[in-house]
């Protein structure tokens, strides 16, 4: 498949994963980062097949949604598509079934600095190592650290800042080595990568944010606010 984007050393394709992954080299593979759907808005059929969920998500029998805001949201993730390649940091370790391993924490209120109801930390499971490792950066709601050139940009759903990447890429890799990210989303991997001597291969099978991350790419910071 012609890749959405080919430029130094950074690669997006916009597809489905699943037509691209069996065509990359594990081996050739030095770290999947990446924040897939979590399958949050899965629920088993009820009531004879059909089911609605607080007026918004209508599921089939094989639990398929007809209206979602996150692309193949609707199934449970399932981290065995992704263990062949070998060392993997993938965020919402809480919502999807893993083997025994580490923790990469993104402490959202920045070391309690924001109060707020929302989540407070948003977790990723890792095989690369153990025990908990965590990352302070306030972004939760309207507290964010605008120190982050991102803080008042949003564009996906489940937007990661950029520095959280950074701090991933810069601390479990090496310059030229070689990401890869099957869920790309608005490309804050991709712009770590860019600017940390990364290779990178992104995935996204929404057009528009496969735009909005080449535009980050020659931006330095994400171009629409929604």
């Amino acid at each position: 498949m012609t890749p959405y984007y080919d430029e130094d050393g950074i690669t997006i394709y916009h597809a489905d994963c699943a037509d691209i992954l069996p065509t990359v080299d594990p081996s050739d593979v030095d770290l999947v980062l990446t924040d897939p759907p979590y399958g949050i808005e899965w629920k088993p059929p009820t009531n004879g097949g059909r089911m609605v969920v607080a007026g918004k998500y209508e599921y089939d029998t094989a639990g398929s949604t007809l209206t979602d805001s996150i692309v193949n949201d609707f199934t449970p993730f399932d981290i065995s598509t992704l263990t062949p390649f070998g060392r993997l940091i993938v965020f919402g370790a809480n919502y999807f079934e893993h083997p025994p391993g580490g923790l990469v924490v993104w402490d959202k209120t920045g070391g309690g600095k924001a109060r707020t109801f929302m989540p407070g930390a948003e977790v990723a499971w890792t095989n690369i190592v153990s025990g908990c490792h965590i990352y302070h950066q306030m972004w939760a709601g309207a507290y964010r650290d605008h120190s982050d050139p991102e803080w008042n940009y949003r564009v996906h759903p489940t937007q990661k800042p950029s520095q959280l990447m950074r701090w991933i890429v810069g601390k479990w890799t090496e310059p030229g080595d070689l990401i890869l990210d099957p869920y790309m989303g608005s490309g804050p991997v991709a712009q770590a990568c860019h600017e940390l001597g990364r290779r990178y291969i992104g995935i996204e099978i929404v057009e528009r944010y496969c735009e909005v991350a080449v535009d980050r790419l020659a931006q330095g910071v994400l171009p629409l606010e929604v």
